[in-house]
């Protein structure tokens, strides 16, 4: 484990963590980057409901959804414990290790799914593929800008950790072009990326919202970038020798 890890570690085992989260909940809390104003220029009529797959407590992408009702899913403990002492009541906060073949339940736990958000640094290909017949009405995927325009994906592990698969932490996800082409195959069209080089959105093809290619939408990942002081290409030769699978 190296230094950084060492330090978010310990972090997360003290009461700082929580006073930190109760601060922050306190001034409203935020997506990781524009996010918010993403969303409420493309939710228009849909279902106000939203399901969030990997989150921190008061940083979400559905966090500005405030007449929505949701349900936030994590892994870890101490999050989850977190959410529920911060959250209102409109959103429900479960802790579980999502496969692909308890996804299946969760995705049916609103009638109607308005916004769908997956953000789990490992199997994020796999799990929106298994999710995509609920046809929600808009969906939110992080990509991974390290990957560049590659059309690729981390091949499906039950037990995926990306500190474990390589220590730089840049193997996980898939990239913006495979998440596209996925999203096509169920008649999705990518309209939108973050500013920080994030997450992408789409919505149903029959959408009047402009179609873009992820030539044209991608963008490096900003925080990524500052933290390493390297640039997705940089990152690429890092991790090109892993295994990949090619979305068709």
């Amino acid at each position: 484990m190296n230094v950084q890890s060492r330090v978010h570690a310990f972090l997360r085992a003290t009461p700082l963590r929580y006073c930190f989260h109760l601060a922050k909940a306190h001034l409203g809390g935020s997506p990781q980057s524009d996010e918010s104003v993403i969303l409420s220029r493309i939710v228009g009529q849909s279902p106000k409901t939203f399901l969030e797959f990997g989150f921190h407590p008061t940083e979400y992408n559905c966090i500005g959804l405030s007449d929505f009702r949701g349900l936030l899913v994590d892994g870890d403990a101490t999050t989850v414990r977190l959410a529920r002492s911060l959250l209102p009541k409109r959103i429900e906060v479960r802790q579980s290790f999502i496969d692909l073949d308890n996804i299946k339940n969760l995705a049916t736990h609103f009638p109607q799914l308005g916004v769908l958000s997956v953000d789990v640094d490992g199997n994020d290909y796999w799990f929106l593929q298994a999710l995509l017949p609920v046809r929600p009405a808009v969906i939110v995927a992080e990509y991974n800008a390290s990957f560049g325009l590659n059309p690729i994906t981390v091949p499906y592990d039950l037990a995926f950790d990306r500190t474990a698969k390589h220590d730089s932490g840049w193997y996980h996800g898939a990239s913006i072009t495979a998440l596209t082409k996925l999203c096509k195959t169920h008649d999705y069209k990518l309209v939108a990326v973050s500013a920080a080089g994030a997450n992408a959105f789409f919505l149903p093809d029959a959408s009047d919202i402009p179609e873009l290619e992820p030539a044209q939408a991608y963008r490096e990942k900003v925080l990524r970038n500052r933290w390493s002081r390297t640039t997705a290409k940089d990152q690429w030769e890092r991790i090109k020798h892993m295994p990949f699978i090619e979305a068709p």
